[in-house]
């Protein structure tokens, strides 16, 4: 229990095969007075608290400064084994959690970064007017970004409700070849309904708003989180 609620400071992210974690380390001043943390993970294709799984407290000190300094001196290696015990703990607990919606922004992700590459770093090039194959293939990304935008901002359980009723109670096994054929089905119905803009338009914006673009690409694809 904490008296003056918690403090979250991000501390990166972890790597655990084929997910990427959001790591936080959370302090708070205890009923003992004393400064406690632990450390939070979320994944990168949830914005949701509940989506969370944590340590339990490891840090009890006189000041949060001191959690700090300890927390900065731990290597990745132990983050990424506190990282897999939270889950295993989690999973005891309340079952595994595997959300439809996180399947399905993966796969547009990586869809996303095959069709218009890297493009969204510092020293990314950025294309022109004169290259409109290449100027297509960014606004076919930017169209999947913006349905796994959505999806991100729906709730798990209304998502797998709304793909139930597009595939007429079909269901998508990711471990199956069919997964891509089913997951096309939801999205081009979800793209469907999404006031996105026609290419020119588009075109036109993007030539005179370069950056904002790749900030947006680098922050959904790169930093696992909404932009």
């Amino acid at each position: 229990m904490s008296i003056h609620g918690e403090r979250r400071r991000s501390v990166g992210f972890l790597e655990r095969g084929e997910q990427s974690w959001a790591c936080f380390l959370v302090t708070f001043v205890g009923e003992d007075a004393s400064w406690h943390g632990y450390f939070s993970f979320r994944p990168s294709h949830s914005e949701l608290r509940d989506d969370e799984v944590r340590t339990t407290n490891i840090f009890v000190e006189r000041t949060e400064s001191e959690i700090h300094l300890k927390a900065r001196s731990l290597g990745r290696p132990l983050l990424q084994g506190l990282l897999d015990s939270a889950i295993h703990t989690d999973a005891k607990q309340n079952g595994t959690r595997d959300h439809l919606r996180g399947r399905f922004r993966s796969l547009l992700k990586q869809n996303s970064v095959d069709i218009a590459g890297e493009w969204t770093g510092e020293k990314g090039p950025i294309p022109n007017d004169g290259e409109a194959d290449r100027l297509r293939s960014l606004y076919e990304s930017y169209r999947l970004d913006q349905v796994s935008h959505f999806i991100c901002l729906v709730d798990p359980r209304d998502f797998e409700s709304a793909v139930d009723d597009i595939l007429a109670g079909e269901r998508i096994d990711f471990r199956t070849k069919d997964r891509v054929q089913f997951a096309r089905m939801v999205v081009d119905h979800i793209e469907a309904l999404l006031p996105l803009p026609d290419f020119d338009t588009w075109a036109q914006d993007f030539l005179s708003n370069p950056e904002a673009y790749r900030l947006y690409a680098h922050t959904l694809h790169r930093e696992g989180r909404l932009p």
